[in-house]
């Protein structure tokens, strides 16, 4: 069949979208963009947040009217809203013809075939489960980058998640499996590789009995191709010399950490079930700086959370001033059914959570601004994302910026250059989130040691 896949939500659902389309190519399937001519469209969704979940079933309805006004002939609903509302989407979406479950979705080309059947296939293993796909991803991103999803669920249960029921308890992907798997993208021609979990810093404990991410980080830097590796969804607390040291050491781990913390308030901390404080914030932030002088930090941040006070926001405020994090995001509290903090007394008013929101990210703002400007000067690899249309000029990034989160460098050049190449460029100017910058030297291709990342710091 010619097969519309649509991919909502995390990169982490992504990963899992790519394994599919990998199992549905080796299952002699094609693939189109286009909506009227896919015989059969799969929606893998999201539902973290509300607006996540809004647009995960618009994005359904929508498809559903293509079983009137194209050639669709199959509709089939995977993930996180899948996983939680099977039997709603069933019932009150009667035009979805096949549903699988989060820790199903390896049996995407089962469901696909049974779809015509009169009883509509419903595939939904335990959420414990790991699935493993035997062929090779599709990627998504590119090629020149991609996700390694390390893990799968999580144990932490924070008072406002409802993750850890829709995925699962925490499971480690064995080491063995994930060195293949990059292997086989670095073959493919990825050469950065980003690490994603829903929190990577736990990796190998339920496997191996203790942290394994600095000995999966120095297995995966000797593979031949990868060059860049960069790590998300870092637990502060959970954060250990062992892996500073592995970030500091191994050349091909880029020197930026994502960090969410949710909040600075005790109080608040303490309500959300987070397994810290700002104390212990502060002095991890400040040893990662100490240790790691040119790091980049990112966090994201709850506005709004159920019973913060105003002087709750103020020392919010006053922390991200005087932590003036690289990156910040801010999202306003979303009040998922089934969990705890649902159910707290004293939930905020929209308008005032997002005022809260507001208000944060305008100060990060002032932030981000003189950072971009104190980085006029550096020399610095970037990766080459693409060709600016109509331009002498290509967007990239830094190993300050993820895809997709974070802002870009423009560069330059006359020259021809192709996505994933790195090149050697001096910053020139800033502009708001992002830098301009002229190429300054060629890399050789010999990867990405400390030493090209900010020559004017040596």
């Amino acid at each position: 069949m010619k097969i519309l896949m649509i991919s909502l939500g995390c990169d982490k659902n992504l990963v899992d979208t790519e394994n599919m389309l990998g199992i549905l190519s080796r299952d002699g399937h094609t693939f189109t963009d286009d909506e009227q001519e896919a015989e059969a469209v799969i929606v893998n969704t999201c539902c973290f947040i509300g607006d996540a979940k809004e647009e995960s079933i618009q994005t359904i309805l929508e498809m559903a009217e293509l079983k009137e006004s194209g050639n669709c002939r199959a509709l089939i609903v995977t993930g996180c809203l899948a996983e939680r509302y099977r039997q709603e989407i069933l019932k009150e979406i009667p035009e979805v013809d096949g549903i699988l479950g989060t820790a199903s979705w390896d049996e995407i080309s089962q469901v696909l075939k049974e779809s015509g059947t009169e009883k509509k296939p419903v595939c939904f293993e335990p959420v414990d489960r790991l699935p493993e796909s035997y062929g090779k991803r599709i990627l998504t991103t590119g090629g020149h980058y991609a996700f390694l999803k390390i893990a799968e669920g999580c144990d932490k249960f924070c008072t406002y998640c409802i993750i850890p029921s829709l995925r699962g308890r925490y499971r480690s992907v064995p080491m063995e499996r994930l060195l293949r798997e990059a292997e086989s993208l670095a073959e493919q021609g990825v050469r950065e590789l980003i690490l994603v979990a829903q929190e990577t810093t736990l990796y190998g404990v339920d496997l191996y009995g203790k942290k394994m991410l600095p000995e999966l980080l120095h297995r995966l830097a000797a593979i031949s191709g990868i060059y860049w590796i960069r790590i998300q969804y870092c637990y502060p607390e959970e954060i250990t010399d062992e892996l500073i040291e592995a970030i500091k050491t191994e050349e091909k781990v880029c020197h930026y950490l994502d960090i969410p913390i949710q909040h600075a308030s005790d109080r608040i901390l303490k309500r959300m079930g987070r397994k810290t404080d700002q104390a212990s914030i502060r002095q991890m932030v400040e040893k990662l700086r100490r240790e790691i002088p040119d790091i980049a930090l990112r966090t994201t941040l709850i506005s709004g959370f159920p019973g913060e006070t105003q002087k709750d926001h103020q020392e919010l405020m006053e922390f991200v001033d005087e932590m003036e994090f690289e990156r910040l995001g801010v999202f306003a509290y979303s009040a998922e059914e089934d969990t705890p903090a649902a159910e707290f007394p004293d939930q905020i008013p929209d308008e005032l959570k997002e005022k809260r929101r507001d208000e944060v990210m305008e100060l990060q703002q002032e932030i981000a601004f003189i950072k971009s400007e104190s980085m006029v000067g550096r020399v610095l690899d970037v990766m080459i994302e693409g060709k600016v249309a109509d331009e002498p000029a290509y967007v990239a990034r830094t190993y300050m910026d993820a895809p997709g989160v974070d802002g870009y460098l423009f560069v330059n050049s006359d020259e021809l250059f192709m996505s994933g190449d790195f090149v050697r460029v001096q910053v020139i100017g800033a502009a708001e989130y992002d830098l301009i910058g002229d190429v300054f030297e060629e890399r050789d291709g010999n990867g990405s040691g400390l030493e090209v990342r900010d020559e004017s710091a040596q």
